[in-house]
C-alpha cells in the first residue's frame, strides 16, 4: 500500500511539473493579431519587445484567401529567401476567418510586413525593441 501511495505521489508530482512547464512556455510566446481588410492591414505600425511571437492573421471581409509575409527592413521583400518563413501562416486565411503562424523569435530591429495575395503596401512596420 505504501508503494502504491508513493507511486501515485511521484506520478502526480511529475504531471504537476509538466503542467507548470507548459504554463511557463505559454507565457513566453505572445500573439500579435493583425487584421486585413481589402488592400490593407488595419494596423500599419506596431512596437513590441524582443521575444517569441505567434502571428494571428485575420481576413475581414476579403473575398479570397490572404497570407502574411515578414521581412527584416532593408532586405528585398520580393525575394522569398528574405522572408521569415516561421511567420507565414500555416494555411491560407479564408474570408472572415483567421490562421496562425509558427512561433517566430523576433530580435531587436525593424521589420516590414505585407500580404502579396491581398495585396497590401510593403511599408507596414514592426519595431522590436
Amino acid at each position: 500500500m505504501k508503494n502504491l501511495i508513493l507511486f501515485l505521489a511521484v506520478v502526480l508530482g511529475i504531471n504537476t511539473a509538466a503542467l507548470a512547464q507548459d504554463k511557463r512556455m505559454d507565457q513566453k510566446i505572445k500573439t500579435i493579431t493583425l487584421e486585413q481588410i481589402p488592400g490593407e492591414f488595419t494596423k500599419k505600425q506596431l512596437t513590441v519587445p524582443e521575444g517569441t511571437y505567434l502571428f494571428e492573421i485575420v481576413n475581414k471581409g476579403i473575398d479570397h484567401n490572404v497570407g502574411f509575409v515578414l521581412v527584416a527592413k532593408g532586405k528585398d521583400p520580393s525575394k522569398p529567401e528574405n522572408h521569415i518563413q516561421t511567420a507565414y501562416v500555416t494555411a491560407p486565411v479564408g474570408t472572415d476567418s483567421k490562421e496562425m503562424s509558427k512561433p517566430t523569435k523576433l530580435t531587436k530591429g525593424e521589420y516590414i510586413y505585407f500580404c502579396p495575395l491581398n495585396p497590401t503596401a510593403t511599408d507596414n512596420t514592426l519595431v522590436v525593441e
